[in-house]
């Protein structure tokens, strides 16, 4: 075969390193955004936050100021007053200045800090009863038994061990006896809070009870209730407790709300959860009777250009100097991309309020069908573009803080020929059940006829679905006394 050369021309496209983080910037969240922000500012020398520093005239000393121009200036810090020092002999009357006052004030500020970061940080469930467990006047080998099965609750305090396995796991030359270890368990369900230590639900509600003053009411019968009768009064057969309890229906009623009232979850309490924080990228006004939508000035991160690097390399434009133009260029791409992410944010935040505007003034059974490509359209942005601007982006309103995902779903055929939402639906199904009979709760048949009656034509299978997605449990589990 011969080889020969041929000229082609094609198109194509091609992702440029600032579109590929324009397109980055646009799927983080604001929280993600700031994380990213940092890594930025520690990396380029030239990149740095507009309100950090400020110069004698109390403006910025930035050459590019593009959000600059969004926050409000500092006020300008209080000049200092000039107090009249006390004298030395007032401080040697009190008698303690000899003793280190200037420091001694300083320490007590210290200690008070610490303090205050011992108080907000919680002790975990096992730090709580081993800390009860060395007020207890038990011998050494009885408080290492009682720490063995302190080490084998679950987050929720129920003890996930039998004795007899603990026995196996011990090694033989200690000859621990099961009655030692049933002691420490009975010494373990003394315990704070009431009901560790149990082995399973019926165990941890009947050591609650029994926790209780020995004259209060109904406490005999929900002490029998929970030992035998505890999976009658889950699926709500009263009829059945009734005869077990031989009472009638004020007895039972009061039962009822006595176990309710207990913790099937003693140790949750001391459960170390992880704070999650949301930060509205925009929010929501209702000015002169139209809703408007402004960026939250508080998510923005204000982004600008050093000064000093900036007039360095207009001086000298040498080769030696071509990292710091590159990382320049760098910078002026970021503050543009970020100031694009918040204008397609805004722009994509008031279509979907223009579309809603029924939502803000009359609640979820006002929302109305809509789909990505309806934004889309109206903004003139592709759809997997209007479906990175909605993830993880939120809005404050009136009404709550909403991630913008949540104005969007599926619909519902009316027989009017109109469409329903799916989450008007689910806003109608918890009026519905929040305004039923609770001795004659509604089935799914009978949510699906009634709201049929209004036009909205919904099988009973979906009823059930947008019932358990609310976690309104099951008509059984509705009926009360």
């Amino acid at each position: 075969m011969k080889q020969s050369l041929q000229l082609k021309l094609s198109q194509h496209l091609t992702l440029t390193p600032q579109l590929q983080q324009s397109i980055r910037l646009l799927q983080l969240s604001t929280v993600e955004l700031n994380q990213e922000m940092e890594a930025f500012i520690q990396s380029n020398p030239l990149l740095e936050r507009a309100d950090a520093e400020w110069d004698e005239e109390g403006g910025g000393s930035s050459a590019e100021q593009p959000f600059e121009s969004r926050a409000e200036a500092p006020e300008p810090a209080p000049e200092p007053r000039e107090t009249e020092a006390p004298a030395m002999d007032e401080f040697d009357e009190g008698g303690w200045w000899s003793e280190g006052a200037g420091r001694g004030g300083r320490d007590d500020e210290d200690e008070e800090q610490d303090a205050r970061q011992a108080v907000a940080e919680s002790p975990t469930l096992r730090q709580h009863l081993n800390w009860q467990l060395n007020l207890m006047p038990l011998s050494e080998r009885d408080k290492q038994i009682v720490a063995l099965l302190i080490d084998a609750l679950d987050d929720d305090g129920y003890l996930t061990i039998s004795p007899e396995e603990l026995l196996a796991i011990l090694p033989p030359e200690l000859e621990v006896e099961e009655i030692e270890v049933q002691t420490a368990v009975k010494h373990l369900q003394n315990f704070d809070p009431p009901g560790v230590g149990g082995r399973n639900l019926s165990e941890c509600l009947a050591l609650q009870i029994e926790c209780l003053a020995p004259d209060t009411p109904y406490r005999a019968q929900a002490l029998q209730v929970v030992r035998c009768h505890l999976e009658a009064l889950a699926s709500r057969d009263y009829a059945s407790l009734k005869k077990a309890l031989k009472c009638d229906d004020d007895t039972l009623r009061g039962v009822q709300q006595l176990i309710v009232r207990l913790n099937p979850r003693p140790g949750a309490d001391f459960a170390q959860t992880d704070t999650r924080y949301v930060i509205p990228d925009v929010v929501v006004k209702k000015i002169k009777g139209v809703w408007t939508v402004n960026l939250n000035q508080d998510a923005m991160p204000k982004l600008r250009v050093n000064k000093l690097y900036a007039d360095i390399l207009s001086r000298n434009r040498d080769a030696s100097h071509s990292q710091l133009s590159a990382q320049l260029q760098e910078a002026k791409w970021l503050i543009k991309n970020i100031q694009q992410r918040f204008d397609t944010i805004l722009r994509v935040s008031q279509a979907i309020v223009d579309r809603q505007r029924h939502f803000f003034d009359h609640g979820e059974v006002a929302m109305r069908p809509l789909v990505l490509r309806e934004i889309a359209e109206a903004v003139g942005l592709h759809e997997s573009t209007v479906s990175r601007v909605t993830t993880h982006k939120y809005m404050a309103t009136p009404r709550g803080v909403y991630e913008l995902k949540y104005f969007f779903g599926s619909h519902v055929a009316t027989e009017t020929g109109g469409a329903c939402s799916a989450t008007a639906i689910r806003a109608l199904i918890k009026q519905l059940v929040g305004a039923e009979n609770p001795k004659k709760p509604l089935s799914d048949s009978e949510i699906t006829q009634l709201l049929a009656n209004q036009g909205i034509v919904v099988a009973r299978r979906t009823i059930a679905k947008y019932r358990e997605s609310l976690q309104i449990p099951a008509v059984n589990l509705r009926k009360s006394l």
